[in-house]
C-alpha cells in the first residue's frame, strides 16, 4: 500500500480506528485531513503525525460545519483522492416502544445523513479527475438485527446500502466505495466496558480475544489504496470471525 501524492480525509479521526488509519496512511507517505468534533485531540494527533496531517474540527451531524471541513481539506492538502467517514454514534439501549424520536433522528444524522453529504460533497472532484476511493465504517448491526438498539441498527444497515448503492453508480466513474465492518474492537468506547463484561465478550469471538484498532485500520488503508483497485461495494469485517459464528 503506497499513498505517496494521496490526500485521505478521515472522519471520527481523533482516537480509535480514524486515529489508527491516520497512522498507517501517514505511515505508507500519504497526507491527511482529521475531522472530529474536538480540536484539542486533533491538533494533538496532527503533533504526533507530523507536516503530513492537518484538521479540521467539526459536527459531521451539521451539514454546514462539515462540508466547511471538507473544504477546508481540500484548501489546506488539495483534492480529496480518499473519504472515510469513520464517524459514528451508537444512541441508547432502550425498547422500540420507548425509543425516542429525538434519538432515533440523532443516530441516523451523524451515522447515514451525515455520510450522504460527506460523498455527494466529494463524488464531483473525483468523477472529474477519474479516481476515488471512499470507506465507510458500518458494524456488527450492519448485518444483524439487535435488540434494544433500533436507530442505531437502522442507520447501519442503512449505510451499507448507501455504499452498494455509490459503488455501483460510481464505479464507471473510476470510483469505488466499500463498508468496513468492526467487530469488537479496542477502543476508548470498549474501554469503558467493565472487566467481566469484557471477558464475556472475548468468549464470544471465535479467536476468542478482541481485535485492536491498528489491526482494523490495516484494512481500511488497503480499501482506500490502489492495492483495492478492483474491490467495490463491498462489506468486509475484522471481526475475528463473530459474523460466521451462531450469534452476534
Amino acid at each position: 500500500m503506497d499513498f505517496t501524492g494521496r490526500h485521505i480525509v478521515i472522519t471520527g479521526a481523533s482516537t480509535g480506528i480514524g486515529k489508527a488509519t491516520a497512522h498507517r496512511i501517514v505511515k505508507a507517505g500519504g497526507t491527511v485531513t482529521l475531522i472530529a468534533r474536538r480540536a484539542n485531540l486533533l491538533e494533538a494527533l496532527c503533533t504526533e503525525l507530523g507536516d503530513s496531517a492537518r484538521w479540521a474540527a467539526a459536527d459531521v451531524a451539521d451539514k454546514p460545519a462539515a462540508l466547511a471541513a471538507l473544504d477546508s481539506a481540500m484548501e489546506q492538502n488539495g483534492p480529496i483522492d480518499g473519504l472515510f467517514l469513520n464517524a459514528g454514534i451508537g444512541g441508547t439501549f432502550a425498547p422500540i416502544g420507548e425509543y425516542s424520536d429525538e434519538t432515533f433522528d440523532q443516530v441516523l444524522a451523524v451515522n447515514l445523513k451525515a455520510p450522504f453529504w460527506a460523498i455527494k460533497h466529494v463524488l464531483p472532484g473525483m468523477a472529474e479527475r477519474g479516481r476515488g476511493a471512499i470507506l465507510i465504517t458500518a458494524s456488527l448491526a450492519a448485518k444483524r438485527g439487535m435488540a434494544m438498539n433500533a436507530g442505531y441498527v437502522a442507520s447501519k444497515h442503512a449505510v451499507l446500502g448507501l455504499a452498494r448503492s455509490v459503488a455501483v453508480e460510481t464505479a464507471p466513474q473510476g470510483i469505488r466505495c466499500n463498508c468496513v465492518i468492526p467487530g469488537f474492537i479496542e477502543t476508548p468506547m470498549l474501554e469503558e466496558i467493565p472487566g467481566e463484561q469484557k471477558t464475556t465478550i472475548e468468549a464470544r469471538v471465535p479467536q476468542r480475544r478482541m481485535g485492536s484498532a491498528g489491526e482494523l485500520a490495516e484494512v481500511a488503508a488497503f480499501l482506500l489504496s490502489d492495492a483495492a483497485s478492483h474491490v467495490t461495494g463491498q462489506d468486509w469485517a475484522v471481526d475475528g470471525g463473530v459474523l460466521e459464528s451462531i450469534e452476534v
